[in-house]
């Protein structure tokens, strides 16, 4: 992978993590706002699709071979939700506060925090490759009401690692990209494309 990559994705905060994640590794990423290229659609009810659609739309945009990740947080008490619908929880405009705000909300009247971040990246050569790799990484945790730390992004504050004693958004940069979903899934797929 010695090929420039376009990274699939506007997310400033996601942005922050691949750049420290790839480049020790060499990885010549660039984001798609770069390129001018708008966000993809996510009509999806699934991450898979989701990140196959950013990888497809990047790379026909671009030219380029292209990285995609879709990824959010599930919780078991309220079915798997927000799920995919994780950055856009409490609707449109975007906004990690209001997201963090009804998630908590939502989730007094429930004694089971338990969550887990989930990541799924898709890689494809050109916008038509017939076998995107794909990989994916899980984060177990749980919901805290009260937010604590001042790192990360999303729901980084409220999600409590009960084997560390804190949440993500306590964590540094570096502790972060080798414990999380997206560091877990970025291992399994630079595996695969070796």
């Amino acid at each position: 992978m010695t090929r420039k990559i376009v990274l699939a994705s506007n997310n400033q905060g996601k942005l922050k993590e691949f750049y420290q994640i790839l480049a020790p590794l060499g990885i010549d990423l660039h984001a798609q706002s770069e390129f001018d290229v708008p966000e993809a659609e996510e009509p999806h009810a699934t991450f898979v699709e989701n990140a196959l659609a950013k990888a497809r739309h990047a790379a026909r945009l671009t030219g380029l071979p292209a990285l995609a990740d879709d990824s959010g947080i599930c919780v078991r008490a309220l079915h798997g939700a927000p799920g995919v619908m994780s950055a856009r929880y409490a609707g449109e405009p975007r906004s990690d506060q209001r997201n963090n705000q009804k998630l908590v909300a939502d989730l007094a009247a429930f004694d089971d925090r338990s969550a887990y971040y989930y990541c799924i990246l898709v890689y494809v050569r050109s916008e038509h490759d017939p076998q995107p790799v794909i990989a994916d990484g899980v984060w177990q945790g749980e919901l805290i009401a009260k937010p604590q730390g001042e790192s990360g992004f999303g729901y980084d504050p409220h999600f409590w690692l009960p084997s560390l004693g804190k949440t993500v958004a306590e964590l540094s940069a570096e502790q972060k990209n080798r414990l999380s979903h997206r560091g877990q899934a970025l291992r399994v797929l630079f595996e695969k494309l070796k």
